[in-house]
């Protein structure tokens, strides 16, 4: 499989967008089950409980003056897997991303692409295919200008109508 977000964010000089359209990701993942099972999975004030090479290559970039923004778009109510993206968000805030949330009925009148994906300096587009079980199952980078482009223009019109992390209160 060719390598995930994190080799060219290491490149990245001015801006990495993120959006993430899916309501559920591979449910095997290990802190997922802990979280799942009611165990707690990270003390969000311990970066040792939960800072990993991610973060690293976030904080990275972020210092040395990279915007990175991830938006998602979710079904309300949350599924159990977002609900644990969400409670595992103050990760991605703690490294440097900006995070937003989009119920998806507010995002009716949008084009977006219907795969998650990566815009690394409106330059080189990362998609992520996954099953329908949620496990990724092919990286796919395209260096396309109109894409690049299209996909850029997507993510910043869910980005204008969604909420920031510290604003979004999930519907139960």
């Amino acid at each position: 499989m060719k390598p995930p977000a994190r080799e060219p964010l290491s490149h990245t000089r001015r801006s990495a967008l993120h959006l993430e359209v899916r309501d559920t990701y591979q449910s095997t993942d290990p802190d997922f089950l802990a979280w799942r099972e009611g165990r707690r999975t990270f003390t969000p004030g311990n970066r040792a409980d939960w800072w990993e090479g991610w973060h690293d290559v976030v904080h990275a970039a972020t210092c040395r003056g990279v915007s990175v923004r991830r938006a998602r778009v979710v079904s309300e109510p949350l599924t159990e897997y977002v609900r644990w993206e969400y409670a595992y968000t103050v990760t991605n805030l703690a490294a440097g991303e900006q995070v937003r949330w989009l119920p998806r009925r507010s995002a009716r009148d949008l084009a977006v692409p219907a795969v998650d994906y990566w815009v690394f300096d409106g330059e080189l587009v990362l998609f992520h295919h996954f099953s329908g079980d949620g496990a990724l199952i092919e990286r796919e980078y395209v260096t396309d200008p109109a894409l690049a482009a299209w996909c850029t223009s997507a993510f910043h019109e869910v980005w204008e109508r969604a909420t920031p992390h510290e604003e979004y209160k999930p519907v139960d």
